[in-house]
């Protein structure tokens, strides 16, 4: 599993742009994984050349079944589409692991999970570059989701997913990733 590594001191600050009073500060990466320097969120989603860890988290039930999220229409990217179960930025200072915990606890109020580590990629889109750091989970639980960061859950059978591709429902991420990990994901049943 990749770990990241901050300097010990806090790395240089760099392109902070500040949205009404708030500045989510997140790490700027190398490839390596090395933190290199600290910006906010908004300029990360303004600048593709600022590389930045997230955490996405797969939820299976026993049943060959995807949990999805769609995305609040309060997003700042893609807001209405499904997506990942779980996904956020790293907080500057956190590791892969507490991101990880954190953002499966504000989204969808789950805390008590085993993830496992699938793989790692680079995202690149017009707006921003992310290190996805992908982890899944199997469980049985309810999942309720919060409002405020989701605007609905749902779980989903392989096939609704193959159905539903390419039209626009699911975000690009999420399409190229379920592709990439969709044999390594349900082999853990």
């Amino acid at each position: 599993m990749p770990i990241l590594l901050y300097p010990p001191e806090p790395a240089p600050l760099v392109a902070v742009k500040s949205v009404r009073g708030n500045t989510e500060i997140i790490p700027i990466i190398d490839p390596s994984g090395l933190v290199t320097g600290r910006s906010s969120r908004k300029a990360c989603h303004s600048h593709p050349d600022l590389l930045h860890p997230v955490v996405h988290l797969h939820i299976i039930d026993p049943y060959d079944n995807l949990y999805l999220q769609k995305r609040s229409k309060t997003k700042d990217l893609l807001p209405g589409r499904w997506d990942t179960a779980v996904g956020g930025h790293v907080t500057y200072g956190e590791t892969l692991m507490e991101a990880l915990f954190r953002e499966a606890g504000e989204e969808l109020s789950f805390f008590d999970f085993n993830p496992s580590f699938l793989d790692s990629y680079i995202w690149r889109s017009p707006n921003e570059s992310e290190m996805v750091n992908i982890f899944a989970t199997v469980t049985d639980r309810e999942i309720a989701p919060d409002n405020d960061e989701v605007e609905e859950g749902r779980w989903w059978t392989r096939a609704e997913i193959e159905k539903a591709m390419g039209k626009e429902i699911f975000t690009p991420q999420f399409e190229q990733e379920y592709k990439k990990i969709e044999d390594s994901l349900f082999v853990l049943l």
